[in-house]
Protein backbone atom coordinates (compact mmCIF):
# COMPACT_ATOMS: atom_id res chain seq x y z
CA UNK A 1 0.00 0.00 0.00
CA UNK A 2 1.25 3.49 -0.78
CA UNK A 3 0.27 6.46 1.35
CA UNK A 4 0.35 10.21 0.94
CA UNK A 5 1.15 11.56 4.40
CA UNK A 6 0.53 15.18 5.43
CA UNK A 7 3.27 17.21 7.07
CA UNK A 8 4.22 20.84 7.70
CA UNK A 9 7.15 22.49 5.93
CA UNK A 10 9.65 23.80 8.47
CA UNK A 11 12.45 24.85 6.14
CA UNK A 12 13.01 25.28 2.40
CA UNK A 13 16.37 25.04 0.65
CA UNK A 14 17.95 24.34 -2.73
CA UNK A 15 19.72 21.03 -3.34
CA UNK A 16 21.54 20.67 -6.65
CA UNK A 17 18.95 22.82 -8.41
CA UNK A 18 15.92 21.17 -6.80
CA UNK A 19 13.57 22.98 -4.43
CA UNK A 20 13.66 20.86 -1.25
CA UNK A 21 12.16 21.14 2.23
CA UNK A 22 12.34 19.69 5.68
CA UNK A 23 8.83 18.47 6.48
CA UNK A 24 7.58 17.63 9.98
CA UNK A 25 5.11 14.72 10.17
CA UNK A 26 4.01 15.28 13.75
CA UNK A 27 7.51 14.80 15.16
CA UNK A 28 9.17 12.77 12.38
CA UNK A 29 11.15 15.00 10.00
CA UNK A 30 12.12 14.09 6.45
CA UNK A 31 13.63 15.80 3.41
CA UNK A 32 11.03 16.27 0.66
CA UNK A 33 11.15 17.52 -2.92
CA UNK A 34 8.85 20.52 -3.57
CA UNK A 35 9.12 20.57 -7.37
CA UNK A 36 5.43 19.56 -7.77
CA UNK A 37 4.19 22.18 -5.27
CA UNK A 38 5.82 25.46 -6.33
CA UNK A 39 3.51 27.61 -4.15
CA UNK A 40 4.38 25.74 -0.94
CA UNK A 41 6.12 27.89 1.68
CA UNK A 42 7.42 27.46 5.23
CA UNK A 43 4.39 26.65 7.39
CA UNK A 44 2.40 25.13 4.50
CA UNK A 45 0.99 21.64 4.96
CA UNK A 46 1.72 19.27 2.08
CA UNK A 47 0.81 15.68 1.26
CA UNK A 48 4.01 13.69 0.69
CA UNK A 49 4.24 10.52 -1.37
CA UNK A 50 7.59 8.71 -1.85
CA UNK A 51 9.58 11.82 -0.98
CA UNK A 52 7.63 14.29 -3.15
CA UNK A 53 5.12 16.88 -1.96
CA UNK A 54 2.21 16.26 -4.33
CA UNK A 55 -0.34 18.83 -3.09
CA UNK A 56 -0.99 21.37 -0.35
CA UNK A 57 -3.79 21.23 2.23
CA UNK A 58 -5.02 23.21 5.22
CA UNK A 59 -3.96 22.49 8.80
CA UNK A 60 -7.36 21.10 9.91
CA UNK A 61 -7.40 18.50 7.14
CA UNK A 62 -3.76 17.61 7.82
CA UNK A 63 -4.52 17.01 11.52
CA UNK A 64 -7.59 14.87 10.74
CA UNK A 65 -5.57 12.76 8.34
CA UNK A 66 -2.69 12.35 10.80
CA UNK A 67 -5.15 11.21 13.48
CA UNK A 68 -6.45 8.49 11.14
CA UNK A 69 -2.90 7.49 10.21
CA UNK A 70 -1.94 7.21 13.89
CA UNK A 71 -4.73 4.65 14.18
CA UNK A 72 -2.98 2.75 11.37
CA UNK A 73 0.44 2.75 13.07
CA UNK A 74 1.90 -0.34 11.40
CA UNK A 75 1.18 0.98 7.92
CA UNK A 76 2.68 4.40 8.68
CA UNK A 77 5.75 2.85 10.26
CA UNK A 78 6.30 0.84 7.08
CA UNK A 79 6.04 4.00 4.96
CA UNK A 80 8.18 6.34 7.12
CA UNK A 81 10.48 3.76 8.68
CA UNK A 82 9.34 4.74 12.19
CA UNK A 83 6.00 5.33 13.91
CA UNK A 84 4.36 8.74 14.18
CA UNK A 85 4.68 10.07 17.72
CA UNK A 86 1.48 10.67 19.70
CA UNK A 87 0.10 14.21 19.78
CA UNK A 88 1.27 15.94 22.98
CA UNK A 89 -1.44 15.71 25.64
CA UNK A 90 -3.54 13.25 23.62
CA UNK A 91 -2.62 10.09 25.59
CA UNK A 92 -3.05 6.53 24.43
CA UNK A 93 -6.00 6.02 22.06
CA UNK A 94 -7.23 2.99 23.99
CA UNK A 95 -7.83 -0.50 22.70
CA UNK A 96 -8.08 -1.01 18.97
CA UNK A 97 -11.58 -0.58 17.61
CA UNK A 98 -13.22 -1.96 14.49
CA UNK A 99 -11.12 -2.25 11.35
CA UNK A 100 -11.16 0.50 8.72
CA UNK A 101 -13.08 -0.39 5.58
CA UNK A 102 -12.36 1.51 2.33
CA UNK A 103 -15.20 3.97 1.61
CA UNK A 104 -16.68 3.61 5.12
CA UNK A 105 -17.57 6.92 6.81
CA UNK A 106 -15.65 7.75 9.99
CA UNK A 107 -16.87 9.25 13.24
CA UNK A 108 -15.79 12.76 14.29
CA UNK A 109 -12.71 11.34 16.04
CA UNK A 110 -11.54 9.58 12.85
CA UNK A 111 -12.57 6.05 13.86
CA UNK A 112 -14.98 3.72 12.09
CA UNK A 113 -18.42 3.44 13.69
CA UNK A 114 -18.83 0.65 16.24
CA UNK A 115 -20.51 -2.47 14.91
CA UNK A 116 -23.83 -2.95 16.51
Amino acid sequence: MCLGIPGRITEIHDSEGLRMATVDFGGVRREVCLEYTPVAAVGTYVVVHVGFAITTLDEAEARRTLDVLRAMADTVEGELGEPLPREPGRGHPGPPGPALVPGQPLTADGRPPEAG
